[in-house]
């Protein structure tokens, strides 16, 4: 036996996943950042606007926000809650549970008062949830993605159905393949295939680097088909002034 047999232990803990992104965050809340959170895609490479992109409080009278709130009811699953920007203003109007896989984001998010986060990943909804549990679910932050094809999409959906009640609603985001400066993005992948593309990035901070992330992107028309069968329908599409990134309000009614 090698002395690193000897030393080794098959039962312990593996050593904890990367969390470069939400650690930097988290830094960044309780001042406490010394380093830039870098964002890439192994070409390109520039510093990610934290304090813009997640602490600014939700404010329901700018861009499309006063169209989300008419598309969402309680109780509400906030999926990817992030530093919990939107469960803060939703919790103040009815039950509100903000989900994130990174443990340093929950931290965060409990330090900013949201009531309820909980370290969830967002493919597991089936197992963390009852059915009918929720009346909305809403994901903002483009890690819709994260499901990676069109069959995943379906799936994603089949899992946000069994979730929400017989009149739950959904709202999610995405940039459009579609619009020209998509192409602009970091990470932006041209896919032959109409209203698909790809989106190849990573993030890293104080020399730690999360894994490499690969979304999809699809189209609203492209959201639309993969709701068939799911028992969802994209009932509005808002964008923002950027006219590439939009929000799609979805429902089982």
């Amino acid at each position: 036996m090698s002395d690193d047999d000897a030393g080794s232990d098959p039962d312990a803990d593996p050593s904890p996943a990367p969390d470069a992104f939400g650690r930097a965050i988290r830094d960044h809340h309780r001042g406490e950042r010394t380093e830039p959170l870098l964002h890439s895609d192994g070409a390109e490479t520039t510093e990610h606007p934290i304090e813009s992109f997640y602490f600014t409080p939700f404010d329901p009278s700018v861009g499309t926000n006063a169209w989300l709130v008419s598309h969402l009811q309680g109780p509400l699953l906030d999926v990817g809650a992030g530093t919990g920007r939107h469960a803060l203003y939703f919790q103040d109007r009815f039950e509100t549970v903000a989900t994130e896989p990174s443990p340093a984001l929950v931290e965060t998010m409990r330090e900013r008062g949201v009531a309820d986060a909980r370290e969830r990943d967002m493919f597991d909804l089936r197992d963390d949830f009852e059915r009918d549990r929720f009346g909305s679910v809403l994901l903002n932050g483009t890690h819709l993605g994260l499901v990676g094809s069109i069959r995943g999409l379906s799936a994603f959906l089949d899992d946000l159905a069994f979730v929400t009640r017989p009149d739950g609603t959904a709202v999610v985001d995405c940039y459009d393949p579609e619009h020209p400066a998509t192409a602009e993005v970091i990470g932006y992948r041209e896919d032959p295939t109409p209203g698909l593309a790809h989106r190849v990035m990573f993030f890293e901070y104080e020399g730690e680097r999360d894994p490499v992330l690969q979304l999809r992107l699809f189209s609203p028309d492209r959201l639309r088909e993969a709701a068939v069968g799911t028992g969802w329908t994209v009932v509005d599409v808002a964008r923002g002034d950027d006219g590439y990134h939009y929000r799609a309000a979805l429902s089982k009614r």
